[in-house]
């Protein structure tokens, strides 16, 4: 089966191409970084006009570099949710309308799903059952991963995801977006100066995230010291370290609760190297294993939604006519394959 991914969730447009017994043929990628950062964030409206502006080269780009004819596509996959809803709308436009002008069934994948299996895009993919640490701009959650759509979510935000919380951090010392792997970029400058971050609610029993209280904290922080570059950089270094622990302490919970030794990190957070490190140690102590997607899979890309799509259209999924995107949509919700 051969399957065309197309993401159009928030502000990149990522096309795909997945063959299932010869793998990823082509992936095209464009984000709109450029467009959002006079605005310190992503505008809905001209995130939407955007995907309407690049989604159908992207495709003919796609089709090329896979050396693919139409004929030769088995399905087309869309993101579906969740996300911005115009963003959406434009994928779910394109591809429900392709298929049906082409005669392919189509399926509406869960992005978070997409990042989920992301890792199974590489040589080294983890076996079942795994415990997932889904770290994106909008969702931080552990998922008990016993098969596709076999996933029970052991705790989530409940306010600020990670990402959030260091895009907003990042915007309050004055990086430009996107904020988040500028702060990082900035730690690695950062001295271990005597700040006391908090680790939020490692304090009590659970599994739930909550970023916000942080991200305040770095606020008060940053209006009490000297402006000048290298104190930013050691309260970066503070900030990130305070993520970074709180994540971990969640997922050696979690590994400890379900018994597990495979850990998947997906999601933009997951491209960040001292999380990676981290978790990388933790694991070996441990005697089990960390996976994640190589870095260009981890920010939003339509090779994740292919390889999701085409394990829910070998399934049987398939949409109808009707135009649909969800932008929101419990992770917990989707049936097993």
């Amino acid at each position: 089966m051969r399957v065309l991914g197309i993401e159009s969730s928030c502000d990149e447009t990522g096309i795909a191409i997945y063959d299932e017994q010869q793998g990823l043929l082509s992936h095209a990628l464009y984000s709109q970084v450029k467009l959002h950062a006079d605005y310190g964030g992503v505008v809905p409206e001209l995130a939407s006009r955007d995907h309407v502006r690049k989604i159908v080269p992207l495709i003919r780009e796609a089709l090329a570099q896979a050396d693919t004819t139409i004929e030769q596509l088995d399905g087309i996959a869309y993101t579906k949710g969740p996300g911005l809803i115009g963003a959406l709308l434009v994928g779910a436009c394109v591809g429900r309308s392709l298929a049906f002008a082409w005669n392919k069934p189509a399926v509406g994948v869960h992005h978070m799903e997409g990042h989920l299996l992301a890792p199974m895009l590489e040589d080294e993919a983890p076996e079942f059952p795994f415990i997932a640490l889904l770290v994106s701009g909008g969702h931080s959650m552990l998922v008990d991963v016993k098969g596709i759509g076999q996933y029970e979510v052991l705790g989530e935000s409940i306010d600020d995801a990670a990402g959030e919380a260091f895009d907003k951090t990042a915007k309050l010392m004055g990086l430009d977006y996107p904020g988040g792997p500028r702060l990082s970029k900035l730690a690695a400058k950062g001295r271990a100066v005597d700040y006391k971050f908090p680790r939020p609610m490692t304090d009590r029993p659970g599994l739930d995230f909550s970023f916000s209280g942080l991200k305040t904290f770095a606020a008060n922080t940053i209006a009490a010291q000297p402006d000048d570059e290298q104190t930013r950089a050691d309260i970066a270094l503070a900030f990130e370290e305070a993520v970074v622990d709180t994540l971990m302490i969640k997922c050696r919970r979690a590994l400890k609760q379900t018994g597990y030794k495979r850990l998947v990190i997906a999601g933009g957070v997951s491209a960040n190297q001292r999380l990676r490190a981290e978790l990388a140690s933790m694991m070996q102590q441990q005697g089990g294993k960390v996976f994640y997607p190589r870095g260009e899979f981890c920010t939003d890309n339509g090779a994740m939604i292919a390889f999701a799509g085409l394990q829910r259209l070998k399934a049987g999924e398939r949409e109808d006519l009707a135009v649909k995107g969800q932008p929101r949509w419990p992770l917990d919700s989707l049936a097993a394959v």
